[in-house]
């Protein structure tokens, strides 16, 4: 049974064009593409063009990436993707994702990001300002989520 996600769930969310490279012999788009779909969610996140979320001298990395395939997704057209931060440690974000065509949900992911340190590449605590700056976009996680 498909799980009752919609868009207007994530605080965050963003698109991208799908290309007619992106599909592969079944004609659907790649599962290997979808990766690429969340990282522009994770990314509008992360760094709105003027600054990034990262603490001075900082930077994420992926630690963990979980994804499930709930439908094919078909060319031409969009994505929408949606995003929500579920929880935070003390270095780290986890975040919820999914993948829609209009609005059937195509994907669901959970990321989780950790600050590093640019000079010791070492996870970093979050600071208070960063986790401030999540606010907006923090979101329930779904039922079994975590």
């Amino acid at each position: 049974m498909e799980p009752a996600v919609r868009l207007d769930d994530y605080p965050l969310r963003s698109h991208d064009k799908l290309r007619y490279g992106d599909t592969d012999r079944q004609g659907h788009v790649n599962n290997a593409v979808f990766s690429t779909f969340l990282e522009t969610g994770r990314v509008e996140m992360v760094y709105d063009g003027q600054s990034s979320l990262a603490d001075a001298d900082c930077s994420f990395v992926i630690a963990r990436l979980e994804l499930d395939f709930v439908n094919e997704l078909l060319w031409p057209g969009r994505v929408e993707i949606g995003s929500g931060v579920i929880a935070t440690g003390r270095s780290s974000i986890r975040m919820e994702q999914a993948l829609f065509q209009g609005e059937r949900l195509i994907a669901l992911a959970q990321t989780v990001l950790v600050q590093v340190s640019d000079a010791t590449r070492r996870s970093q605590p979050l600071s208070e300002r960063l986790l401030a700056r999540l606010a907006p976009v923090r979101k329930a996680p779904r039922d079994g989520g975590s």
